[in-house]
């Protein structure tokens, strides 16, 4: 088949390097533009970019997919359109060009955490498992029947970094088998069922950590934002980002929700329960450093604000 893949992030990568690898013919990627990035502000190729060029693909970049790219799309007579973290929209008359219409590899288990950061919610909302589904696209956002899907257990220590690398690898394998299926002629996709949740984009204060929470939550919060957007907190009015946390021990004092304390040579900070320990963090204007390190810095004990 002819296909177009339309994607952005890092996590699509792994899904456009196996399609190019198959018997499929990839006759362009659709990617949003080029970005400033860095403290210079250097204008960046997209990760899906970077690795389309790589693979000598012909490159669309939009960020929003108007009548001039669906007239350039439609002229390659596409037989499927493929989907995976673009960022934008795909609306009529685009959404029926294709001869089997678009697909799109999601990082769910469908109808859970529809939405932009599906893998970020089910961390912060503590859920026990994740996947990614397979689904045609429809107009409603992410409704669209099913045509496969994977599960996986969330490991205690993942972060939304480490989620979305292996949905990415193992979600590339699915999206694959289900081209393969159309292309045969073989694949059926199922009425999602359930009842929807949405995983709406997140933002700066979504990053905010709540000490004041029990200590899953507060886990749950800093890992689902790390990397993106972010874990932080407040100490004596500056900013202080927490890249890495874990569980307590058993034998841990328990704390106030944001006081900290040195014990056993781990920086523990209270929540609504029992406390979690501080492994990485960034103070402001200052690079990652191991939270021992920090406190060493420190004249006494802080209390970490919201």
């Amino acid at each position: 088949m002819r296909l177009v893949f339309a994607g952005t992030p890092a996590p699509a990568v792994p899904s456009l390097r196996r399609l190019a690898a198959s018997p499929h013919d990839v006759v362009a990627v659709v990617t949003r533009r080029d970005a400033p990035l860095g403290r210079k502000r250097v204008l960046t190729p997209s990760p899906v970019a970077a690795a389309a060029e790589e693979l000598g693909l012909p490159v669309i970049r939009a960020d929003r997919l108007d009548a001039d790219v669906t007239a350039e799309i439609t002229a390659l007579e596409p037989d499927l359109g493929v989907i995976v973290a673009y960022g934008g929209l795909v609306r009529e008359p685009l959404l029926s060009a294709p001869a089997h219409g678009w697909i799109n590899l999601h990082f769910s288990l469908l109808p859970r955490w529809r939405g932009a950061a599906p893998v970020q919610h089910a961390l912060i909302a503590g859920d026990a498992a994740t996947g990614a589904s397979v689904f045609q696209l429809v107009p409603e956002l992410d409704a669209g029947d099913v045509f496969g899907e994977l599960a996986m257990d969330i490991p205690e220590d993942a972060t939304a970094g480490d989620l979305l690398t292996r949905l990415a690898d193992d979600g590339a394998e699915l999206l694959a088998d289900v081209v393969a299926g159309i292309a045969a002629g073989t694949a059926v996709a199922q009425p999602q069922q359930g009842e929807p949740t949405y995983a709406s984009k997140l933002g700066d204060d979504d990053g905010r950590i709540r000490w004041d929470e029990p200590a899953g939550a507060v886990l749950g919060r800093i890992r689902g934002v790390t990397p993106e957007p972010g874990a932080h907190t407040t100490i004596e009015g500056a900013r202080l980002k927490v890249l890495a946390v874990a569980a307590a021990p058993a034998d841990a004092p328990v704390l106030a929700p944001g006081r900290l304390a040195l014990h056993d040579k781990r920086v523990l900070a209270g929540t609504g329960s029992a406390p979690v320990v501080l492994e990485t963090v960034q103070p402001a204007g200052k690079g990652a450093m191991r939270a021992a390190d920090w406190w060493r810095g420190l004249r006494e004990a802080p209390v970490a604000g919201s």
